[in-house]
């Protein structure tokens, strides 16, 4: 832990994210600042008005004097209806939606699937770290360039996710226990079959897994419950969290541990990527897989369960 937990002031959100997490902060700046131009035009501003207005938030920025697509066209409502669900409650995306989406954008699929996770994703980080930390001053930056590039936006999602899961502020255990808890809310199948050998290595068992789905009433200690309630705020009502949620946070949590916190359930949520496209099929038909985080951030499978 690099400081006191009660030693929360005088960083607003921005200068937080840039003192605990560099990294992160290009990538996510990366992110923000993809625009790829889709079906001969921009699609950015209306996935980010949908998702931002879903989740009752301030939309992202999106790039001026270019071309913008009429929102009346088929493809644009079939993008309307598909961005909200995704930000709703991806478990409920059906195959049918998914065949017209799969038909409506073809090889430009992942770059929309980029989009949306941005534009679903990034404005809920935003208000949880306002929350926590105190709006920026002069509000989040505007990108001063667009990248309209559509073959490289989920190199962009990858590389902002190594970067989260290189910080190392949060015992494995919350980690692990906060990324379950997500899985199974966004069902993700491969995602709720992993388990992290370090934070079996740690000690925790199944019957400790077993707690995240009623932690309000568990043995789970008052750190991993806290973490687990931000989990879930985010997850379900993020513009409109109790100050208790964030208040339980800054009492068990240093700053930089808070950032990695709410980094990682960002992290964690392109799961949703998966879960919308039908690409979240388990590794093993039964039983769990164990992986674990490099220290580069990338992620290694089929590991052996710790002994002992």
């Amino acid at each position: 832990m690099t400081e006191r937990l009660d030693d929360w002031s005088g960083l607003h959100a921005d200068e937080a994210l840039l003192r605990y997490a560099p990294e992160a902060v290009r990538g996510l700046e990366s992110l923000v600042a993809l625009a790829p131009s889709l079906v001969g035009g921009d699609l950015t501003e209306l996935v980010r008005t949908v998702c931002a207005d879903t989740l009752g938030l301030d939309a992202l920025p999106s790039p001026r004097g270019r071309q913008q697509r009429d929102t009346s066209g088929a493809v644009d409502e079939l993008l309307t209806e598909f961005a909200g669900q995704f930000t709703v409650d991806v478990s409920v995306i059906d195959d049918a939606a998914r065949r017209d989406v799969v038909a409506a954008f073809g090889t430009d699929l992942g770059a929309v699937m980029a989009m949306i996770y941005v534009a679903d994703w990034t404005p809920r980080t935003r208000r949880a770290l306002d929350r926590l930390f105190g709006a920026p001053v002069d509000g989040w930056p505007v990108p001063d360039r667009w990248d309209d590039s559509a073959v490289d936006a989920w190199d962009r999602v990858d590389a902002f996710m190594r970067s989260v899961a290189r910080l190392r502020e949060v015992d494995p255990v919350t980690t692990e226990l906060v990324r379950l808890r997500e899985a199974r809310q966004h069902n993700c199948r491969i995602c709720k079959s992993l388990r992290s050998r370090s934070a079996l290595t740690a000690g925790v068992d199944e019957s400790t897994f077993d707690e995240i789905d009623h932690y309000e009433d568990s043995t789970l200690d008052p750190r991993q419950r806290a973490a687990l309630a931000l989990a879930d705020a985010m997850i379900w009502q993020p513009g409109h969290i109790d100050d208790a949620v964030f208040d339980d946070v800054r009492a068990h949590f240093s700053p930089a541990e808070a950032v990695e916190l709410v980094l990682d359930l960002m992290r964690n949520a392109s799961s949703k990527i998966a879960v919308a496209t039908g690409a979240d099929q388990a590794n093993v038909a039964e039983g769990v897989e164990i992986y674990d985080v490099r220290s580069d951030g990338t992620v290694e499978f089929g590991l052996s369960a710790p002994v002992g």
